[in-house]
């Protein structure tokens, strides 16, 4: 029973992963199809969402199947409980990527990205995108020092959010109503998403070190924690395939 236990955890990371790579790939697709008009790959986007949605719905059952029939307790209770938490953020960040690639269809033949902001809202894109799949990478190896790229990326994209906003308030703003709520509309979702990022990020320290503010020695002795063991781990691996190879 206790390996059957280990294993559903297993698959429970292994499923978040799974649907951190789905909402990298929608916010790419996303991206790109509002910078280009493309709405051919915003109609890609709006669709799969759905399939992000499904597997989000499937974790939430695995997780509370596992609550019901394991009753886990300390950081194994956590793994479940943050699995939870998480799985509702990415599935938000779904969405999200989902309502970027909205704006690019309601806005088609025309672009949606409003004169004088493309290169910010590129490199808005380009951050998220860049986010995203840093969250996938904590996600699968749990590396904490990630976290810390994570909140300076979304430090970076707070910077562009405002920058949206001084434009389209100051004097020189010439764009019309529908222009000034594309830009303002499509900066806060690009700005939400990274913060979901960073909160997702958040829980994933607590899940390693119990603390929701851990101190940087703290993350530090983990992380090499974690980096030894995944090192003991690969070589055993690589010395058992060595055995049945009868090397």
């Amino acid at each position: 029973m206790r390996e059957v236990f280990h294993q559903s955890l297993e698959d429970v990371q292994s499923r978040l992963v799974e649907i951190a790579e789905l909402v990298t790939v929608a916010m790419q697709k996303a991206t790109e199809a509002f910078g280009t008009g493309d709405v051919a790959l915003a109609e890609e986007v709006i669709d799969e969402d759905s399939i992000i949605d499904e597997k989000a719905v499937a974790l939430d059952e695995l997780a509370i199947e596992i609550l019901a029939r394991q009753q886990p307790v300390a950081r194994d209770l956590r793994i479940v409980v943050t699995t939870l938490r998480v799985s509702a953020s990415l599935e938000r960040m779904g969405d999200i990527a989902e309502h970027i690639a909205q704006l690019t269809r309601m806005r088609f033949p025309e672009r949606a990205i409003p004169k004088g902001l493309k290169g910010t809202f590129r490199r808005m894109g380009e951050l998220d995108v860049e986010v995203a799949r840093t969250l996938t990478e904590l996600l699968r190896t749990q590396n904490l020092e990630l976290t810390e790229t994570i909140r300076n990326s979304d430090d970076q994209i707070d910077e562009l959010h405002i920058s949206v906003f001084e434009k389209v308030l100051s004097d020189s703003w010439s764009g019309e109503a529908g222009a000034t709520v594309d830009a303002t509309l499509a900066s806060r979702y690009h700005e939400r998403f990274a913060d979901h990022a960073v909160n997702v990020a958040k829980k994933v320290v607590y899940l390693a070190t119990g603390d929701w503010n851990p101190d940087t020695d703290t993350i530090a002795i983990i992380t090499e924690q974690s980096g030894s063991a995944g090192a003991a781990q690969d070589t055993a691996t690589t010395s058992e395939e060595s055995s049945q190879a009868g090397l």
